[in-house]
């Protein structure tokens, strides 16, 4: 089965820094687009950032600049490092995967196979 399991969640003054990890297994994370998003209550789940097969990693506007999203493929996890962190930061952020490139629909949440399971970062 695969699983891909988030952790690293938790709780930041505005200003620090956290980061995530989404570790896989049953799947090989070099052979897949990797993702991340995240909901805040009552909004719709937002896609954050991506890092494709070939490894390139593309960023939203909200987040650009201060997230870094990389895999470790020894690792066979996915991280999500995040800077300078905002109170509208603040949401359940989950990572999710497909196998095939991440193309320009790399946004679209219906195209991912795997999910995780979610954690929880909270920014005040």
């Amino acid at each position: 089965d695969v699983q891909l399991v988030e952790s690293g969640g938790g709780s930041v003054q505005t200003g620090g820094s956290l980061r995530l990890s989404c570790a896989a297994s049953g799947v090989v994370v070099s052979r897949l687009c990797m993702a991340w998003f995240r909901q805040s209550p009552g909004k719709e789940r937002e896609s954050i950032a991506r890092v494709d097969i070939d490894d390139r990693s593309t960023y939203s506007e909200s987040v650009k600049g201060r997230f870094t999203s990389s895999k470790d493929n020894a690792r066979n996890t996915l991280y999500l490092q995040m800077d300078s962190l905002k109170p509208e930061d603040t949401a359940t952020y989950y990572c999710a995967a497909r196998s095939a490139s991440c193309s320009l629909t790399w946004a679209r949440e219906d195209l991912y196979n795997w999910w995780g399971q979610g954690t929880q970062v909270t920014v005040s």
